[in-house]
C-alpha cells in the first residue's frame, strides 16, 4: 500500500515537471515575439547597428514573415498544446491551498488585464490566407 502511493506521487510530480518545463518551452516560443516587440529590444538592435529607415522596414517585414510560417507550422499542434497546458493548470490546481489558489487567480485577471490593454496598442499583423 505504501509503495504504491509513493510511485503515484512521483508518477503526479514527473507528469508535472514535464508538464511544467512543455508549459515553459511553449511560452517561450510562443510570447517571446510579442515581449521582445513590446519591450523594444528589435529598435535597440536596429539603433546599434545603424540601419536606415529602409533597412528597418526590410528586417521587420522579414520577420514578420517568419512569424507568419512559423505560426502557420505550428498551427495543427496547438489543440495539443493547449491541452498539455490544460492538464498542467489542473493538476497544479490540485497542489493550492483556496488562498493560494484566490491569489492565482487575481494574478491571472491582472495579466489578462494587461495583455488585452497591450493588444489594444498593438497593431495586429496579418499573415497571408487569414
Amino acid at each position: 500500500m505504501q509503495r504504491s502511493k509513493q510511485q503515484a506521487l512521483a508518477f503526479l510530480l514527473g507528469a508535472v515537471l514535464v508538464g511544467g518545463v512543455l508549459g515553459f518551452s511553449a511560452d517561450r516560443m510562443f510570447g517571446h515575439e510579442r515581449f521582445a516587440a513590446t519591450f523594444g529590444p528589435r529598435t535597440k538592435f536596429f539603433d546599434d547597428l545603424g540601419l536606415s529607415e529602409a533597412q528597418r522596414s526590410t528586417v521587420d517585414s522579414l520577420q514578420s514573415a517568419r512569424e507568419c510560417e512559423i505560426n502557420a507550422l505550428l498551427k495543427p499542434m496547438q489543440p495539443q498544446l493547449d491541452s498539455i497546458r490544460a492538464s498542467f493548470r489542473a493538476q497544479t490546481r490540485q497542489v493550492f491551498t483556496a488562498a493560494q489558489l484566490a491569489r492565482l487567480e487575481e494574478r491571472e485577471k491582472e495579466i489578462k488585464a494587461r495583455r488585452a490593454a497591450r493588444e489594444g496598442q498593438e497593431k495586429k499583423k496579418q499573415c497571408p490566407g487569414n
